[in-house]
């Protein structure tokens, strides 16, 4: 099970937000490079990039920052906010970027979404941002009538491969994950699954690791390891214990 350090930009800035809200912000770098190059030096094999500023206004904003990280790490990168046209998905694959991240338009653009599926497979991977059980979208700014169950059915005939699951309730809530959410979910589809939202502790770390055997296969992990609620190195610990 793999453990996945959030970079989330925000006008330049590496940020978190609490339940997505810009009101709720925490700066924690002025330069995002260097985080994504701390978080590879500390062990991590993969990082969650997110342009926010791109989420919020449906068009991915920070093109010369990611560039920029993709040139100075060799980690697995996924990345999203904002990914809604096959135009930027090509630029996306162009600059070195592992995995893309798909959301607002599996619900708006289905087509636009089969279309990169079918030209890059499994670097095409689906977000479902979840709030009562009702899909969020737009950077958690809409909340969708679509329920998560339906739009799991969506992906999974996409042939869409690998799924992040958040609880928006929880996202930098320092409250602990949605476990029986992240269950529910990884038992009704076959996709692989990655959990994100309000993990805070080696307990819940623990208590993601038990879901493997669901097809849960790692974590995304933010404010608690900015704020070293959770140090890094202990977080790789627990998932190999």
């Amino acid at each position: 099970m793999i453990i996945i350090p959030a970079v989330d930009i925000r006008q330049g800035k590496c940020v978190r937000l609490t339940q997505g809200k810009i009101d709720q912000e925490t700066i924690y770098s002025n330069d995002p490079v260097f985080i994504a190059k701390m978080w590879q030096a500390k062990g991590a094999k993969r990082l969650h990039i997110i342009d926010l500023d791109g989420a919020f206004s449906s068009k991915t904003q920070s093109i010369e920052i990611l560039e920029n990280i993709r040139k100075s790490v060799d980690a697995v990168i996924q990345f999203g906010g904002g990914v809604r046209s096959i135009e930027i998905i090509d630029q996306l694959v162009k600059l070195g970027i592992d995995k893309i991240i798909l959301g607002t338009i599996i619900i708006y653009n289905p087509d636009i979404v089969r279309k990169a599926v079918s030209k890059y497979g499994e670097k095409i991977i689906a977000a479902v941002d979840v709030i009562n059980d009702k899909v969020a979208i737009g950077g958690w700014k809409e909340i969708t009538e679509v329920e998560s169950a339906d739009i799991l059915d969506r992906i999974s005939k996409m042939d869409i491969k690998e799924l992040i699951v958040t609880d928006i309730a929880k996202d930098g809530a320092m409250k602990g994950p949605n476990v029986k959410m992240v269950e529910k979910i990884a038992k009704s589809t076959d996709l692989r699954v990655i959990a994100s939202g309000g993990i805070s502790s080696l307990e819940d770390i623990n208590k993601i690791k038990k879901l493997k055997k669901h097809g849960v296969i790692g974590m995304i992990i933010g404010k608690a390891l900015y704020n070293e609620t959770i140090k890094f190195e202990d977080a790789l610990l627990g998932v190999r214990s």
